[in-house]
Order: structure tokens, then C-alpha cells, then sequence
């Protein structure tokens, strides 16, 4: 019988939503019954209880003839009160948005804790120097330039990542959507001091972050792009001065 409260309840609500609601919103059991208390009282002939402690009614009929109950008087109770049923829609679509937020949140949450102190990007050309002090770390676009950077590096000391194409534009994009960005999530990894609240240059793998984009229309774009990611959520490279802009050649001499 409980559970048949909760699913004809929820079904209910859901219903009522869509009906008077011009944007689909789907709404979760718990959404619901944020701050609801109800009494169910139910008499059936042989009632069968579960457990030593008789807690829990058994009859599995009971689910659907309470969610029929439930569904039709309370669907009637709403069209017929249309004020208590805007008060419950503006309930409801706030328990659902407040659950949202806070499920987005942990989530990025774990998402930082993953991306602090994790493995290093497979792509990765590290060096074998482990002096941040000594070390830099050159952000090129794409592998094909990986490759040529890879061949003139000094391997002692300097490192080369390579990101594929431009990456998000952080102004435009939730972090949540950052986060789950391969290329930024590489560079995030590679620099190692974590980002936003987390940033603490005590993790930093390299004196020098070296952006290295090719010198037309599209590098420039993708060195802004990367630019804007390290200002708005590792300032203090910036400000600490661990950030440069390397000028690649045009034309081989």
C-alpha cells in the first residue's frame, strides 16, 4: 500500500505538470514528497505481513488498488482546486531543481577529485626532469605538430602535450561540460595544481607553461581559447607569471 501511495502519487503530480506546464519537466518520487506527510489507512480482508516485525504489508494487490485510488481522487482534487494545484507545481518544480543543482554539484565535485593527483595523459611526452623549477611544459595543437615539437625538444627538461583542435570556450560552457572535456581535462592533469578552489601551485609540474599554437588565424584562436580556460579557472599561473606564449617561424631557413 505504500508503494502504491508513492508511484500514484507521483504519477499524479507528473500528469498535473505536464498538463499546465508548457516545459517538459520530468519529476522524480522524491521530488514530490519534499516536505510531505501523509497517513494511509487501509482495512482488507487477510492481510498478509512481512517479516518478524509485521511492519510491512505483503499483499501485492494492495500496490494497484491504492495507486488507482490515489490517481483518481487526488487528479479530481487538482483540477478542482486550481490554486492549492499552482501551489503544488511551484513545489514541486522547485524540490526538482534544487535536487539538480546539488546532483550537478557533487558530480563536479568528484570530477575535480579525479582530475587532482590522478594519472597523467596517455599523449603526454613528459621529461625526465622533476625540478618543476627546471621543467617546462609546451602546449601544442594537434599531433601532427606533437610530432615535429617532440623531434626538437630537449627531453631532459622540456615536455610536450598535444590537444586536439580548439578546445571549449569556458564563457559559454557549464563546468560540469568542462570537465568532462578530454583536452582539458589532459592539461589539467599535465599542470597538476587543480583548478578554481582547489588551484594550489604546490602541485605544479612545470616553471613554464608554454602555449605553442601555429601562427595563423586558427592557432591564434586556440592560444585565446586556452587563455581564457587559465583566467578564469587557474589565475594564479598567470599572475605568478608560469605562463608563456611561444612564436613559432614561419618559413625554415
Amino acid at each position: 500500500h505504500l508503494s502504491g501511495f508513492k508511484s500514484g502519487l507521483t504519477r499524479t503530480i507528473n500528469d498535473y505538470v505536464k498538463k499546465k506546464e508548457n516545459q517538459p519537466i520530468v519529476l522524480l518520487g522524491e521530488d514530490v514528497r519534499e516536505g510531505l506527510t501523509a497517513i494511509i489507512n487501509m482495512k482488507m480482508p487477510d492481510p498478509q505481513f512481512e517479516g518478524q516485525t509485521k511492519t510491512k504489508l505483503g499483499n501485492t494487490e494492495a500496490k494497484g488498488i491504492v495507486e488507482s485510488i490515489v490517481y483518481g481522487n487526488l487528479s479530481r482534487y487538482l483540477e478542482e482546486n486550481p490554486t492549492i494545484g499552482k501551489l503544488v507545481i511551484q513545489n514541486v518544480v522547485s524540490a526538482s531543481r534544487v535536487r539538480q543543482t546539488a546532483q550537478k554539484a557533487r558530480e563536479v565535485a568528484r570530477r575535480k577529485e579525479g582530475l587532482v593527483g590522478g594519472a597523467l595523459p596517455g599523449k603526454l611526452a613528459a621529461c625526465s626532469e622533476d625540478n618543476p623549477e627546471k621543467s617546462e611544459l609546451f602546449i601544442v595543437e594537434g599531433d601532427s605538430a606533437g610530432g615535429s615539437a617532440k623531434q626538437g625538444r630537449d627531453r631532459r627538461f622540456q615536455a610536450i602535450l598535444p590537444l586536439r583542435g580548439k578546445i571549449l570556450n569556458v564563457e559559454k560552457t557549464h563546468l560540469l561540460r568542462i570537465l568532462n572535456n578530454e583536452e582539458i581535462k589532459s592539461m589539467i592533469a599535465a599542470i597538476g595544481t587543480g583548478i578554481k578552489e582547489e588551484f594550489s601551485l604546490s602541485g605544479l609540474r612545470y616553471s613554464k607553461v608554454i602555449l605553442m599554437s601555429d601562427a595563423d588565424v586558427d592557432g591564434a584562436h586556440i592560444r585565446t581559447l586556452i587563455l581564457t580556460f587559465f583566467y578564469r579557472y587557474m589565475q594564479d599561473l598567470i599572475r605568478e607569471g608560469h605562463v608563456y606564449i611561444a612564436q613559432p617561424p614561419l618559413y625554415k631557413v
